[in-house]
């Protein structure tokens, strides 16, 4: 009886259709390259993305909007560092990148955990959204 539950919630799951949207102003091509900086430079062990990674670091989910989309603020952040954080080597390109994949982080939706519902079926809702 357990297995069958499980099976049937694990297909629930994954049948649900992915709610992919488009962003004004925002190139998906960089952003997924952008995504890769992040993995190269490993941002996920300090930072945290929608309250989920490491806790060295500030939540960058809404960072972009917080500077006004002000790119250069985050460029410096990126490339001399600041506190805890050390200096990186990117380049203009790999910084570009990042900020893209940032900005559509910041799009996407708000990182603050209190702004979540958790639903009876396990999955959670932010403002009434699904």
């Amino acid at each position: 009886m357990l297995c069958i539950a499980f099976l049937i919630f694990s297909f629930s799951i994954y049948l649900r259709p992915l709610n992919v949207r488009d962003f004004q102003g925002v190139d998906k091509v960089k952003a997924a390259e952008g995504r890769l900086v992040w993995q190269k430079y490993n941002c996920q062990s300090c930072h945290q993305l929608y309250g989920l990674g490491g806790y060295l670091g500030p939540d960058l989910t809404n960072e972009y909007s917080k500077f006004a989309g002000s790119s250069d603020v985050l460029k410096a952040f990126f490339k001399g560092g600041f506190k805890q954080m050390p200096t990186y080597n990117l380049s203009n390109k790999e910084a570009d990148l990042l900020i893209e994949f940032l900005k559509v982080t910041d799009a996407s939706g708000n990182g603050d955990p209190q702004n979540y519902k958790l639903l009876k079926d396990g999955m959670i809702e932010q403002n009434g959204k699904k």
